[in-house]
């Protein structure tokens, strides 16, 4: 049974991990509360998906814990973490949706994969779980056949296809016309408040994550730099939260990558320098 004692239903404790040698999220602690709907926001490279990557089992921590309901993911066996994926749906970054398979096919497929339920009940979640998303009549047409915000919604319906407490989604909003993408983003907030889900999204489409967002967590460097709630966010005076916030070009996330001076990678020493107002 759930722990509803617990406020959060993901907690990062201390979480330490990265890819070879370099570590991308260095003792992060962080969470993901209940009922909630999270915006995992930061500029490229702070470790937002491979967050969302460790939440899901893919990746194991190499130091610290990854909580899900109280457990810890990190040393579960397979047979442990597939009965917690089960509780998960996940939007994948471009839909991810299975080429060969049709809009039903695509939707009906952790249906088939995760339970044993017969065909006829399979049919009838997967017309509910469309119908949500406004795609009922879709179900025949193919993935090459719908548009790209067709494709985000057809995703989100396969993510919510087993009634799973917490949903992730991964750039829900990239490659999206203004519509497509204002669509996705009421879904998202409706389905959470409707179906009682905790969800998690990572963005950069600042204006309608901060619309629909309850809790925010900004990552930055592998650290996290705030965490709270939108108005909070709003208000910070954290020069790196202020302008990123505001989408200001200067600030601590510069535009040039750290390097030695011109004059040093060119060989220029200071003693062949002409002094100020001399012409050569």
């Amino acid at each position: 049974m759930p722990n509803t004692v617990n406020p959060s239903l993901v907690e990062l404790r201390n979480l330490t991990f990265g890819y070879g040698e370099r570590a991308v999220l260095d003792d992060v602690s962080l969470r993901i509360p209940r009922g909630k709907v999270t915006a995992l926001i930061g500029p490229m490279g702070g470790g937002k998906t491979t967050t969302l990557r460790l939440m899901g089992g893919q990746s194991r921590a190499w130091s610290g814990q990854m909580l899900f309901d109280g457990q810890d993911i990190g040393p579960m066996d397979q047979k442990q973490l597939y009965a917690v994926r089960r509780r998960m749906g996940m939007l994948f970054q471009f839909g991810a949706l299975f080429a060969d398979m049709s809009v039903f096919e695509n939707v009906a497929f952790p249906l088939r994969e995760h339970t044993d339920l017969p065909e006829s009940l399979i049919r009838d979640i997967v017309l509910m779980k469309l119908n949500a998303v406004g795609l009922r009549n879709a179900r025949d047409l193919m993935p090459s056949e719908v548009s790209g915000g067709m494709a985000k919604r057809i995703g989100i319906a396969r993510a919510i296809a087993l009634d799973p407490e917490l949903v992730m989604y991964d750039e829900p909003f990239s490659g999206l016309d203004p519509i497509s993408l204002r669509v996705a983003a009421r879904l998202i907030r409706q389905l959470n408040d409707s179906m009682g889900l905790t969800s998690i999204f990572v963005s950069h489409e600042l204006k309608q994550t901060l619309e629909i967002a309850d809790h925010v967590v900004i990552l930055d460097n592998g650290k996290v730099a705030f965490e709270g709630t939108v108005d909070e966010v709003r208000k910070s005076t954290d020069p790196l939260v202020f302008q990123y916030v505001n989408e200001r070009p200067d600030g601590p996330v510069r535009f040039n990558y750290p390097a030695v001076t011109i004059d040093e990678d060119f060989g220029i020493s200071s003693h062949s320098k002409p002094a100020p107002g001399v012409s050569q």
